[in-house]
């Protein structure tokens, strides 16, 4: 029997990335698989006001840290949240104002500078051991990060690939999403996604034994159900409408082939457990502002799963 830890969408928060390296000892996994969805969404300036004072603002809210320990606490807590701390000027802000290009390279440099660390912390935390982390980003995550994780030993980029978990599963993997509202890193038309599947599923000896670890659910799964958003990309009905939203290809690749479990992330709020024929496919969630490590431990038997529960952590 193996055991597979999976987790998703965590966003950049660090204390996610460090509970998800603590799950495979805490819960006796023996993979590791870390959906989409990887990297934060935005810098937060902390603004120098002289001295060791800075100005912060988060969600909102003006903080103003007067002395090094205050601060540190401040950059712990906007990482926590997965946002990227900037130490800036007045003056640095008012030129960034007028220059959007150099505020994307910022955004970037933080992000990557941050997926290398948590490499480096995959590599500190799991020495000594076999534990290999699996891992293909999803459509919030820009191309470029793709190439610090292939210089990891620890993590392993599977994207595209079909990779043997044990002796009688093999995993397809794909971070990539249908069309959003946001015109995102990686996202496509349903029949491009249609290929793509087929492009790994016809390297597999055995889908019906098969993991489909693709980010986004499939459409109508209960899992894929997100708010429905005007034209303006506000909430209708404050929130309360909700709509499917996820993939029409990957459910009739599911529908067709069968595989043994569906692993998915996407759609935060779309928690919990489904069946689509004779597969179970599973999305876990996200909490990662609450620095709440939402997840899913399976137990995959020869030819079935023996056993699944949704974590908290």
């Amino acid at each position: 029997m193996t055991t597979l830890f999976f987790a998703t969408d965590i966003h950049g928060s660090d204390i996610c990335w460090s509970k998800f390296l603590n799950a495979g000892k805490f819960y006796n996994a023996d993979r590791l698989i870390l959906g989409g969805d990887m990297t934060g969404k935005a810098v937060v300036p902390f603004v120098h006001q002289g001295g060791k004072k800075y100005r912060i603002t988060l969600l909102e809210q003006v903080f103003e840290p007067s002395d090094e320990a205050e601060l540190a606490d401040m950059v712990k807590r906007v990482r926590s949240r997965g946002y990227y701390p900037y130490m800036t000027t007045p003056d640095e802000i008012s030129e960034l104002e007028k220059d959007p290009n150099r505020v994307s390279e910022i955004f970037m440099r933080e992000v990557l500078k941050v997926v290398k660390q948590w490499m480096d912390l995959a590599e500190k935390k799991l020495e000594g051991t076999d534990m290999k982390i699996y891992c293909s980003p999803g459509n919030d995550d820009a191309d470029e990060v793709d190439a610090v994780i292939r210089d990891s030993k620890r993590v392993l980029l599977v994207e595209g690939l079909v990779t043997q978990l044990d002796d009688d599963h093999e995993m397809i993997a794909s971070g990539w999403s249908n069309r959003t509202p946001w015109d995102t890193h990686r996202e496509e038309d349903e029949d491009q996604l249609a290929v793509r599947y087929e492009a790994m599923i016809s390297q597999l000896k055995n889908p019906q034994n098969a993991v489909f670890n693709v980010h986004v659910p499939p459409y109508k799964s209960n899992l894929d159900e997100a708010p429905e958003l005007d034209k303006d990309l506000r909430p209708v009905l404050a929130g309360n409408s909700m709509k499917p939203v996820g993939s029409k290809a990957l459910r009739e690749a599911i529908e067709k082939n069968q595989p043994l479990l569906g692993l998915h992330g996407h759609i935060h709020e779309g928690r919990g457990a489904a069946r689509i024929g004779k597969t179970l496919c599973i999305n876990p969630g996200s909490m990662y502002e609450q620095g709440t490590l939402l997840g899913a431990l399976v137990k995959l038997g020869k030819d079935k799963v023996e056993d699944y529960v949704l974590t908290t952590g």
